[in-house]
């Protein structure tokens, strides 16, 4: 009984978060935008007071090799998932067990994905078309990021299988129902993100508040490609305050930037 109770506290304060995050309509611009998120409130203290704040610039010239770094281990399935508004972002979150990853030798499951535009992270000055996240987490409540750079091109092969949704979230948002939920039967994995070149690693945060640390942040050095259709399919069912919803990179306190020696990842489906 008493597992059950702690079980219970736990969810319900972690679903309290993450509503008290929404409710206080923090965005990226204005009087609640990125530089005034930590003094909002004082659960997101580290947004302004962290010293290991996400996103960073990478430089590809100061960052160290790593010859431990090697392939990521990832592995997803098909499922079903569900898409989210919440007017910042826009969350494709997984109920069902979709994979993970092998990280320092801990797995951690796949259980969000969600995207920015333009990108959050830059490499050697240079901000892209936008910016994938997928978040994982382990048992003990870590969390890593794996994150992937766009540049404007091709159409995504993701968002091209979701974004007629996209389009049904842009419709009850300009409705004036912001926090719509669209269930999607099926999400197809395979073949989507099979191989890669090298990745950058390093200790941040999470990039919207509460901007908590201790996240590892994987991003792949090879950029992809979106088409400009499709990149405002991303932006259309946002608030106006959030249609470019990237947080400012952030200082990098002598924090080491590693760089993996793979050439490709090993199955990576997404």
């Amino acid at each position: 009984m008493e597992t059950r109770f702690k079980i219970f506290i736990t969810g319900f304060v972690s679903l309290f978060l993450v509503t008290f995050a929404e409710d206080l309509k923090f965005s990226y611009s204005g009087p609640t935008g990125p530089e005034k998120w930590g003094s909002m409130s004082p659960s997101f203290f580290a947004c302004s007071s962290g010293k290991a704040q996400s996103p960073m610039q990478i430089i590809r010239n100061a960052g160290v090799l790593n010859p431990n770094l090697g392939p990521l281990s990832i592995q997803y399935s098909d499922s079903s998932a569900t898409l989210i508004n919440h007017g910042f972002n826009v969350e494709l979150l997984y109920g069902n067990e979709v994979g993970g990853a092998i990280i320092d030798g801990k797995q951690y499951s796949l259980k969000q994905m969600h995207w920015h535009s333009p990108s959050e992270h830059k490499i050697d000055g240079v901000r892209y078309a936008a910016e994938l996240h997928l978040v994982h987490k382990s048992a003990d409540g870590s969390i890593s990021v794996v994150a992937i750079l766009y540049n404007l091109g091709a159409p995504d092969a993701l968002l091209s299988q979701i974004e007629e949704h996209f389009d049904q979230l842009a419709k009850e948002a300009f409705a004036g129902r912001e926090g719509s939920h669209i269930p999607i039967k099926v999400v197809k994995a395979a073949n989507i993100l099979q191989t890669t070149k090298r990745y950058f690693r390093y200790v941040g945060s999470l990039t919207t508040p509460p901007c908590s640390e201790k996240v590892i942040w994987n991003i792949l050095e090879e950029v992809r490609q979106i088409s400009s259709e499709q990149l405002n399919t991303l932006k259309a069912p946002l608030k106006g305050s959030c249609k470019n919803n990237f947080r400012p990179t952030q200082p990098s306190n002598g924090r080491l930037v590693e760089i993996s020696v793979a050439s490709k990842t090993s199955n990576l489906l997404l």
